[in-house]
Parts: C-alpha cells; sequence; structure tokens
C-alpha cells in the first residue's frame, strides 16, 4: 500500500494494525481502544490527521511510511 495524503487512516489501521506507537511520536494521544481508533478513523485521511494534530505533513508522512516499512521487514 502505498501512503499519501489521502490514505484513511482506517485503511493503514486495518493493513497495518494499531499505529498507535507510530501517532504518539507526534503527540497525538491514544483514542480509546484500538477498535473504537478504527471507528473515529473511517472518515479521517493522513492529512486531516496531520492539520488536526499540527503536524508537518511532510514529516508525518515519512514517519509513517519507515514504520510500514520496518514492520514489513520484521514480518514474515
Amino acid at each position: 500500500m502505498q501512503i499519501t495524503k489521502d490514505t484513511r487512516i482506517s485503511d493503514l489501521l486495518t493493513e497495518y494494525g494499531d499505529i498507535a506507537e507510530v501517532m504518539e511520536v507526534f503527540g497525538i494521544k491514544r483514542v480509546g481502544g484500538y477498535s473504537l481508533r478504527l471507528f473515529i478513523a473511517k472518515a479521517l485521511t493522513v492529512e486531516w490527521a496531520a492539520r488536526i494534530h499540527r503536524v508537518p505533513l511532510d514529516e508525518f508522512l515519512g514517519t509513517l511510511r519507515r514504520a510500514v516499512a520496518s514492520q514489513n521487514r520484521i514480518t514474515p
């Protein structure tokens, strides 16, 4: 999956699992349990998540991409 500004957070959660640790790097607090985050994230794009939390979009995208790449190397 290519992660862009238009990627939905729910798609990231579905494809890669709980990415709360990555979000916390930017000071984005966990919202309830995993199922609650998945529900809230259905309409939220990467761009809007960055805006809401006042995180530079390019930096946010880069961190998400690196986290996914490192997760893919670990997963058999």
